[in-house]
């Protein structure tokens, strides 16, 4: 065996194992994306996974010589459709009436006898019309008014024009009869089968791009990068939830960053929160502090009548995202879609719901990623959402923007209130304190609505009047101008004046900022209270205060009046509420324990699980129950007895009420003549 064979391959060998290993590594690049830390092609480190290879026919395009097939086709039946259309003109334009063909004698006779309306003439043939139908031959012939005859030609010097002048007959010098235009033709001939081809490649590429009409198309709206952007300086009020987004943004600035260590940015941010707190600002913000393209939909515009439109509209969703990579979708009101399957609100298994839900779970997480494309999801129910979603992979964050406390809420209005002139005795700490519960929202309305007032008292800058009044009618609604009578509105004074004696009487129990008896929407009269402070959980002794106070109404007429009237109907409601929650929910009843045997407000997975099965015996309810009436009748009584202890308060702050009708912190107190509470004021 030589040492050619033992240590080299022959010239022929070699050559074939080169070509051999040139083809796998050339079928290798181009099935392996490209590194995004070494591509050089200039489109950064950003990528799109999932991408099909850019080889023929394999991104989605026919090969060359199938186009050309088809484009031949295309052709022959278009010229055949021409040719079918000339013809079916032409046959069409032929279908015209015949003429009756007379001598030239019966012609002039005719002429003579004053029967010719008008003629025709080209050379020596005449056409025209008779006045009145002639029949030729005389017996048994053709009877018409259109006729047409041949001049001899030895008849040119026989005066016919003279003839046809002194009878009144029209002469003209254009066939009846001549084809029409060539324009025309044309149109008739060639225009029909260019409208339908015309309409049918239109069609056909509307549907190319998602459907006739675009129904299958995404509806979602690309922010507008040359209007002012909405930045984290724009948000107040929310730190926590800003604080979690900031991450969000810092990764699209700068991703190499956490590339370096394996860090990978969650693909989906669920931000869950009542409505108003800012779920949609936050996002908006992260878009315009990213500084990328924001796509914003809202989850019912996906779901349509026909079945398999919002699948369409979500892939639609996300290819346009990837081509604009780095990018942020975001999906407002996700429990539209994204409700738990198991819930058994669908009659199938295929409805157009949860088809839709399956497009974003495989689009999040599957087959094809994502990388770059970040999504960010509000919804005001987040505990109805499918588990799907919610898993590591595709919503891995869950950011919860709660209400703002004092020191957010003060730090909204002074957002709020940028642009508006605001008077000397504006204090936005009071304003702040006086209005727990309200989100970004709410004080946005409240801060307009005082600009309103202001605006229509022709006034240079908003006072705190305006802000207080703005309040009332955001709160209360706005007032009614209805006459009452003095028994009326002396009975509405002692009510609402039983309402605050109490809150100021018992310890604990939220101050009393305002007691009005002008009637405000459906109420005759209200009592405003509200803390200093924001409170996140309740003990007993307040709870049972609250109902104390809210009883306040009803045990004042029973004090004064011996009797009670319908006024109290929503307080008895409320009550009711807090009573049965205590028993039911929060383990305040010695008899019940400490467990929950009353579902939430947004617990409904028994009832859509197990529809019609009730998972409390009767014998709890009726305890339940029982409790709930024992907790409002010892407050009742404890109600009772307070206002008969401090009857001269009561009728003070009555007869105080009904002079002025509107009563403020200050002039209450000095009514029943108690000291008036310290306040507590909002720091920055």
């Amino acid at each position: 065996m030589s040492m050619a064979s033992l240590g080299q391959p022959s010239p022929r060998m070699g050559r074939c194992y080169r070509e051999e290993e040139h083809r796998v590594a050339t079928t290798e690049n181009k099935q392996r994306p490209s590194d995004p830390a070494t591509d050089n092609s200039g489109n950064g480190p950003w990528k799109v996974e999932g991408l099909p290879p850019a080889e023929d026919g394999a991104d989605g395009k026919s090969p060359p010589s199938s186009n050309r097939r088809t484009r031949s086709r295309f052709i022959a039946v278009l010229l055949g459709l021409l040719v079918l259309n000339w013809l079916v003109y032409q046959v069409l334009s032929e279908d015209a009436p015949s003429r009756l063909d007379v001598p030239y004698t019966t012609f002039r006779g005719e002429v003579q006898g004053g029967n010719v309306a008008e003629v025709t003439s080209r050379g020596d043939r005449i056409q025209g019309e008779f006045r009145n139908p002639v029949t030729y031959p005389l017996e048994d012939g053709e009877s018409s008014v259109r006729f047409e005859t041949q001049r001899p030609t030895f008849a040119e010097d026989d005066g016919l024009l003279d003839l046809l002048v002194d009878q009144g007959v029209v002469v003209n010098a254009t066939p009846p009869d001549a084809p029409a235009p060539l324009w025309q033709s044309l149109v008739f001939g060639f225009g029909p089968t260019i409208l339908l081809v015309g309409l049918f490649i239109f069609f056909m590429r509307r549907s190319a791009m998602g459907g006739i009409g675009g129904i299958g198309r995404s509806k979602a709206k690309l922010a507008d990068p040359t209007v002012k952007r909405t930045t984290f300086e724009d948000v107040a009020g929310i730190d926590d939830a800003e604080d979690e987004l900031r991450e969000i943004v810092d990764f699209l600035r700068n991703p190499d960053r956490y590339r370096r260590l394996g860090a990978a940015i969650p693909k989906g941010v669920l931000l869950s929160g009542l409505p108003g707190t800012g779920k949609t600002l936050l996002a908006r913000a992260v878009a315009g502090e990213a500084g990328v393209p924001f796509f914003s939909m809202s989850a019912s515009e996906f779901v349509e009548m026909i079945v398999g439109v919002g699948a369409s509209r979500v892939r639609d969703l996300f290819e346009t995202a990837k081509k604009a990579a780095p990018a942020i979708i975001f999906i407002d009101e996700m429990d539209a879609i994204g409700r738990s399957r198991a819930s058994g609100m669908s009659m199938g298994g295929h409805d157009e719901r949860e088809q839709t839900l399956n497009q974003i779970l495989t689009e999040m997480d599957g087959f094809t990623g994502s990388e770059g494309v970040i999504v960010l999801a509000a919804t005001n129910r987040p505990e109805i959402l499918d588990q799907a979603l919610l898993r590591p992979g595709r919503f891995d964050r869950r950011v919860v923007v709660s209400p703002p406390d004092l020191k957010g809420r003060l730090a909204i209005l002074e957002v709020h209130t940028r642009n508006v002139p605001l008077g000397p005795d504006v204090e936005l700490h009071a304003i702040a304190a006086s209005t727990p519960g309200f989100v970004g929202a709410d004080l946005r309305n409240l801060v307009n609505e005082a600009a309103l007032m202001g605006a229509r008292r022709n006034r240079e800058q908003v006072q705190m009047g305006d802000f207080t009044d703005a309040f009332e009618k955001v709160v209360l609604g706005t007032a009614r101008n209805i006459a009452l009578s003095q028994e009326v509105k002396e009975r509405t004074a002692y009510h609402e004046s039983g309402h605050a004696l109490l809150g100021m009487l018992i310890a604990g129990a939220d101050p009393v900022r305002k007691i009005s008896i002008i009637p405000r929407g459906m109420a005759l009269g209200v009592t405003i209270q509200s803390p200093d402070a924001d409170r996140y959980d309740y003990d007993a002794a307040y709870l049972k205060g609250k109902i104390v106070g809210l009883l306040g109404g009803r045990a004042a007429e029973e004090v004064v009046y011996g009797d009670v009237t319908t006024g109290a109907e929503s307080d008895l409601e409320k009550v009711t509420d807090i009573a049965r929650r205590m028993v039911g929910r929060w383990g305040m009843s010695d008899a019940i324990g400490p467990i929950a045997v009353l579902p939430g407000p947004n617990d409904d997975s028994k009832g859509m699980l197990f529809p019609g099965v009730d998972h409390v015996a009767p014998r709890t309810r009726e305890l339940v129950d029982a409790e709930v009436r024992r907790i409002v009748e010892e407050c009742y009584n404890e109600a009772l007895q307070r206002l008969a202890d401090n009857r001269p308060r009561l009728d003070s702050l009555a007869h105080a009420l009904l002079e002025r009708e509107t009563l403020d912190e200050p002039d209450i107190y000095q009514a029943v003549g108690i000291d008036r509470p310290r306040r507590a004021v909002a720091t920055a």
